[in-house]
């Protein structure tokens, strides 16, 4: 059997994360979402893959180029919609094919429920559908979609996982694969609705901890760096190559470091938390259930707690996230959510900062004991 994986979208309402990368190409447990995927399918013995990049479609070409895999690869020029990215490969698809997006964590198990079905939507519930092409289902079968609905009627959305013939191309009228399977339906062609076992898709920012909590659950602990005397390893923590983990030092898993990584002395890394290649935590330094992009410096004395912090960023001593929950406007949505900080790439932050459940851009700068809330643009310079 085919698979194809959309890995074209930029997943704007992630910014500023994915201003430098498409979405499916965010590290969450160290790795790009689009591997989770990857995963799945391999899981399955399906290796017949064709993945349909966009949105800096370059880095989806490096990523799958140093794979031991064959991936097909299919560039959407311009990124119209899900069924147009469909359609750029269809000269690829030869039979019974699955699609899946790049950019959502699923396991194997949901995909083995649904690989030998034809015609079939994975559908799942989920606490706030109306962000989601919420599914009507009558004796099994989907009956009707409606994408983000204000006021939805149901809890049951689409992940877009679906096993389809290659009969759905007489059906694709737009751009975007709902509209498809409506006429699908319209024509009297039953689509079976399977329910995923474990689905995440993070919609903004602040899901991605969730989802990396989720993909450390099946961490296994790895030891391919230096563990020096005095320090404690606890429970599933994996460490990369040339990394060194410093005396007194405390981890407790589950937990992943990534290569020539620098930890401590006297570092605490709580569980749920991945820490990126060549990261340097300095002394004293609390990290829990958060993200720690590569190449990011955390001076001593930071606690850095319920956060993602992107590529190359420099929090110097003292800085620390604090969990708070308050309002945030992220494209036409507003949204109410509780975390420490997100903070995008290349950010400097000086000694004593304090961020209160914010967002921060790339390429920002923040001078000394300064306390932020809300939302931070690129190139801002706070003083």
């Amino acid at each position: 059997m085919q698979a194809v994986v959309l890995a074209g979208g930029e997943g704007s309402r992630l910014r500023p994360l994915t201003k430098n990368r498409p979405k499916a190409m965010i590290r969450v447990g160290n790795r790009p979402i689009l591997a989770s995927t990857l995963d799945a399918l391999l899981k399955n013995g399906i290796r017949e893959i064709v993945v349909v990049a966009g949105y800096r479609s370059e880095q989806v070409l490096d990523y799958l180029g140093r794979l031991e895999l064959e991936v097909d690869v299919v560039i959407q020029e311009r990124q119209l919609g899900t069924a147009h990215a469909l359609a750029c490969a269809r000269d690829r698809i030869h039979g019974d094919f699955l699609v899946l997006p790049g950019d959502n964590w699923i396991d194997a198990a949901s995909i083995a429920k649904i690989k030998g079905e034809r015609n079939a939507m994975l559908v799942k519930e989920h606490a706030h559908p109306s962000n989601f092409g919420v599914v009507r289902i009558r004796d099994g079968k989907v009956v009707g979609i409606r994408e983000k609905p204000t006021i939805p009627t149901e809890q049951t959305v689409s992940t877009g996982i679906l096993s389809l013939t290659p009969s759905f191309f007489d059906c694709m009228f737009t751009t975007e694969i709902p509209d498809a399977l409506m006429e699908m339906i319209a024509r009297g062609i039953e689509i079976r609705a399977i329910e995923a076992e474990q689905w995440h898709d993070a919609l903004v920012p602040w899901d991605l901890l969730r989802m990396n909590a989720l993909l450390l659950q099946r961490t296994k602990s790895l030891r391919a760096g230096t563990i020096e005397r005095g320090a404690t390893i606890r429970n599933h923590v994996a460490i990369g190559k040339g990394s060194v983990i410093h005396p007194s030092t405390t981890i407790v898993g589950p937990c992943v470091i990534g290569k020539d990584a620098r930890i401590g002395p006297n570092v605490t890394v709580m569980p749920n938390t991945s820490i990126g290649s060549r990261v340097t935590i300095e002394p004293h330094a609390l990290v829990s259930d958060s993200i720690v992009m590569d190449d990011v410096t955390v001076g001593s004395h930071c606690s850095i707690v319920s956060a993602v912090i992107g590529e190359g960023c420099t929090l110097e001593k003292h800085v620390s996230t604090v969990i708070a929950r308050s309002p945030f406007r992220i494209g036409d949505t507003h949204w109410e959510a509780e975390f420490g900080a997100i903070v995008g790439d290349h950010v400097d932050i000086a000694p004593f900062t304090v961020l209160k459940n914010c967002i921060v851009g790339n390429d920002v700068t923040i001078e000394e004991g300064r306390t932020i809330r809300g939302t931070l643009p690129d190139n801002s310079c706070v003083m």
